[in-house]
């Protein structure tokens, strides 16, 4: 069999989101989710023989569907709000951090109200202080969005699969709040329009380093989208943290619909791949018919934002795994920060999950 070039989707908008740094631990520190990541992709899909396709606007059904119309607001607003204030004056600060989080700690269940000030206002969204939102930040997130819904629309139209070239990254976003370097669930929005479009059950797996709290979250209570990941163990001490442990299973219509599949540090190709088996095995035995891989490549070896010894091998095998699903696919991208093999790690994932599907 010939191997499929599968169309990659991308906008030049995602560009635009330049998070400058991460204040981490209250120091200001450099960011790895940055822009050169886009070009990096794009230059190895394209010599990899891909077809390239420049993401269309779509209209916001599928966002309010997974996510609160007031986190939407907040994100498309905040900038501006912050630069109006006195901020880069007065700190030196021209993006958006929150200074506090009305948390149940703070508010011990009296009523409460939005804050006037953007610096307060942000903690009702925002779980982190290292996400930050600057003047591109929204254009990049929204055109994310549109890259999964558009690859949705091609695998909807007949591609065995399509990849979206989503930046920012989105398995992090919850239905309401924003952190991990995520502002909107790219991947929960292509699960929700492939509902919308007719797929009676779709599966989510997430090879990300890190499990995707976000998605876990917005499907929590669901049947119709199972949610499997594959991660660092965040028992020992790895984002999200408070979430994501083998015990998390569902909740009410969507028990056994969620399954997580935490390793050990340090672990490689051998236990890893023998997890996306399960999960791939999982999805095809629940009944799904179709698929959504959240494809962050930071579990590979030299990537600096994980634990795991993943190998570029080891991602062609994946894809392989997840391809012999049978499933329509559609590959968003989530993390993958070493940019020197970011490109090798994502064009030999869709050579892998290729060679196991026909072109239309």
């Amino acid at each position: 069999m010939d191997q499929y070039a599968a169309p990659v989707v991308w906008s030049p908008a995602t560009r635009s989101h330049d998070p400058k740094h991460e204040v981490w631990v209250g120091v200001a520190t450099e960011g790895t989710e940055v822009s050169a990541r886009v070009d990096t992709i794009l230059d190895s899909t394209t010599s990899a023989g891909h077809r390239i396709v420049e993401a269309t606007s779509h209209p916001d059904d599928m966002l309010r569907a997974v996510h609160d119309p007031g986190l939407l607001e907040f994100l498309a607003t905040a900038s501006d709000r912050w630069q109006e204030g006195p901020y880069d004056e007065l700190v030196g600060q021209d993006r958006v951090v929150p200074y506090l989080f009305p948390t149940p700690a703070m508010t011990a269940g009296m009523p409460t109200r939005p804050a006037v000030s953007v610096h307060a206002d942000a903690g009702r969204f925002a779980y982190d202080t290292m996400t930050l939102i600057g003047p591109g930040t929204w254009p990049a997130v929204r055109a994310a969005a549109d890259c999964a819904l558009t690859a949705t629309d091609l695998v909807v139209g007949g591609e065995p699969m399509a990849y979206a070239l989503c930046r920012p990254p989105g398995h992090h976003a919850t239905p309401a709040g924003f952190g991990g370097s995520c502002y909107l669930n790219n991947a929960a929005v292509a699960g929700q329009a492939l509902r919308a479009a007719g797929f009676d059950r779709v599966g989510i797996v997430d090879v990300d380093a890190h499990q995707g709290n976000g998605t876990a979250a917005i499907f929590y209570d669901r049947a119709d989208v199972l949610y499997g990941s594959v991660h660092v163990d965040p028992a020992a001490g790895w984002f999200p943290h408070v979430v994501g442990h083998a015990d998390e299973t569902g909740r009410g219509a969507g028990t056994g619909a969620t399954r997580n599949l935490p390793l050990p540090e340090g672990t490689g190709d051998g236990t890893w791949l023998d997890a996306v088996r399960q999960l791939a095995d999982w999805v095809a035995a629940e009944g799904c018919t179709a698929l959504v891989v959240s494809l962050g490549v930071d579990a590979a070896k030299d990537d600096p934002e994980s634990p795991l010894m993943v190998t570029v091998d080891g991602y062609s095998e994946a894809g392989a795994l997840l391809g012999g699903t049978g499933l329509p696919s559609v590959v968003v991208q989530e993390g993958g920060y070493h940019l020197p093999t970011l490109g090798a790690l994502v064009t030999s994932y869709l050579s892998g999950h290729g060679s196991r599907v026909a072109s239309p």
